[in-house]
């Protein structure tokens, strides 16, 4: 049987919001226009040359029940947490963390000549690890593995597996594939993706063309928008006269109840309902139970 293209299902244009202490955000998912795509629940994209739109940061601030996953483009950003962690997430670096039961972090954007710029990306935890242990990723740019392919295009796999290749980011509970994937002018790029599986890719540089049936031409979409993919088996980019950088990202649907408030993503409003009130009375943050 031949593998079915992946058609196109929604085209997000991302809206412009301040979050944190006053940072300029492009927001696709977790907004008005389309609340999650499971297990998908934000996606952020930011980037700026000028510091009054990114300088205030998101000082100290919880989680629980979701995992963040910030990639860096350009810039540096500081990051402290209350697991003792803390350190520069540097361009080209990814950060993984996994808030579990609950963790207090700030993301602080350090102000450069250059501008910060990047992406970040909320995944739901399944029901049975919402209140997990926290953990924490920091992945240098030197560790996340590239792949050339025989087309051309060039990947960096962040999570996921292209050509045999595994990711740098492992143990992640919803199994995802996150890929950076720039292709040549000229030139194209497909990927499997598993049927049944949320998929969209994000184009944040150029204009790529979505293949969605071999004999027709291409839907062409320009930077920067977010692509949510129907179901299928293969998704297929190509690029014109100018080179595209698009992020692809999917994962396996939870297909569990969402209750959301701000920071916290749980099953149920009284889950959401205990967050508060751990946050009130100062014992939020994740400890191990006592056995009975």
């Amino acid at each position: 049987m031949n593998a079915q293209l992946r058609k196109i299902q929604t085209i997000i244009e991302p809206m412009t919001v301040m979050e944190g202490a006053g940072v300029r955000l492009k927001r696709s998912l977790g907004g008005e226009q389309v609340s999650y795509l499971d297990p998908f629940l934000l996606f952020d994209h930011f980037g700026s040359v000028h510091a009054e739109d990114y300088q205030a940061g998101f000082p100290m601030h919880p989680h629980r029940g979701i995992e963040t996953v910030t990639y860096m483009l350009v810039g540096e950003v500081y990051h402290r947490d209350t697991l003792g962690n803390a350190g520069i997430i540097g361009a080209g670096d990814a950060q993984w963390m996994t808030a579990g039961g609950g963790i207090l972090h700030e993301e602080m954007p350090q102000v450069r000549s250059e501008g910060n710029a990047g992406f970040q990306l909320w995944v739901n935890l399944p029901a049975r690890l919402k209140m997990s242990q926290p953990r924490y990723q920091n992945i240098p740019s030197q560790e996340i593995p590239e792949v050339r392919m025989d087309t051309g295009a060039t990947i960096r796999v962040i999570a996921g597996i292209v050509a045999g290749t595994d990711g740098a980011v492992t143990d992640i509970a919803a199994n995802p594939t996150y890929l950076d994937v720039c292709i040549p002018a000229g030139c194209s790029f497909s990927h499997p993706v598993s049927r049944g599986h949320t998929a969209f890719a994000y184009v944040f540089e150029g204009t790529a063309g979505f293949v969605e049936e071999e004999e027709k031409p291409p839907t062409w979409i320009a930077q920067t928008k977010l692509v949510v993919w129907k179901d299928g088996d293969l998704v297929k980019v190509l690029t014109g006269d100018e080179p595209v950088r698009v992020l692809l990202i999917s994962a396996k649907p939870l297909n569990e109840p969402i209750a959301r408030y701000g920071p916290f993503v749980m099953n149920t409003k009284e889950e959401i309902e205990q967050a508060l009130l751990d946050l009130k009375r100062g014992t939020f943050i994740w400890q191990e139970q006592a056995c009975p």
